[in-house]
């Protein structure tokens, strides 16, 4: 009798949080991805199919996510909502400097974050510091529900987990934040932290020997020459205004950075436009 309660139907919640995806997997960008394939690699499948439908169903109250922890309220079967937490073992401080040190000396990440984006290479990034956003397998997943069941995951945490994808969907730094460190945390380090300069000595030590005249014209005989160099992701309208710190002037109660946004767009829809006329010209 222990698990009767379980098997009737949850009361309906008025104002729950309701998964967007209505069939199929939950998860659209590569990091929610990554999160869902980790829950679903060694949960089980009954549990993990009822805990889709509570999050389709809205019966997830509340969701916070915070530094090493995820909590939430589930409206269950009984009059009580469930309280259901997620803990991670989160990045130290002193992995985190040595990441944010790693990601302000690259540019191209360190100006994709800065413009609020998240570029999928970070994960690498992180695998050459020996770290990873999310743990190696579901095991590494700390859950805690007051149901009485003693799956894992229930389908109180498996609806939380589902929706907590969708959450990174909508925020892909609430991964970071999970891991112990908020956006603002972050950005206030990669602006504070000094850009890498250029080095003008090759990293694959063709350069290594004092540069002679008769080597001054010779080609370079290391890999470096060989090596692909992508292309660098276009800098979008406004890009400035999102990376430097915003004076402390307000035209009609407006921040500045507010005031210029729709120059910069403009600015840069005439430049497109002036190439478009430039090309067919």
């Amino acid at each position: 009798m222990s698990g009767f309660f379980e098997y009737r139907d949850p009361i309906p919640v008025e104002d729950g949080i309701r998964a967007r995806t209505r069939r199929g997997s939950i998860g659209a960008r590569w990091w929610s991805r990554r999160f869902v394939d980790l829950i679903e690699a060694s949960g089980d499948t009954g549990r993990l199919q009822r805990g889709r439908a509570y999050a389709r169903k809205g019966q997830v109250i509340d969701l916070k996510v915070a530094p090493y922890e995820v909590t939430a309220r589930v409206q269950g079967s009984v009059d009580e909502p469930y309280e259901v937490a997620v803990g991670i073992d989160a990045l130290s401080e002193v992995e985190w400097r040595a990441v944010e040190g790693e990601l302000a000396s690259r540019a191209v990440f360190r100006a994709r974050l800065l413009a609020g984006e998240m570029p999928p290479e970070i994960e690498d990034v992180l695998a050459e510091l020996g770290l990873s956003l999310f743990p190696e397998s579901a095991a590494g997943l700390h859950l805690m529900c007051t149901c009485p069941d003693y799956g894992d995951p229930c389908k109180h945490a498996a609806a939380v987990l589902y929706l907590l994808a969708e959450a990174f969907d909508d925020d892909p730094f609430l991964v970071l934040q999970w891991n112990g460190r908020t956006k603002e945390q972050l950005l206030t380090a990669l602006r504070r932290l000094p850009a890498a300069s250029p080095d003008p000595v090759d990293a694959d030590g063709a350069d290594d020997e004092p540069l002679s005249p008769s080597g001054f014209w010779t080609a370079p005989t290391g890999l470096a020459h060989l090596r692909e160099r992508p292309p660098a992701p276009p800098v979008p309208p406004g890009f400035i205004l999102r990376v430097a710190a915003p004076p402390p002037v307000r035209i009609r109660r407006r921040e500045l950075t507010d005031v210029l946004a729709p120059a910069y767009e403009a600015l840069a829809s005439a430049s497109f436009d002036f190439d478009e006329r430039r090309d067919d010209g």
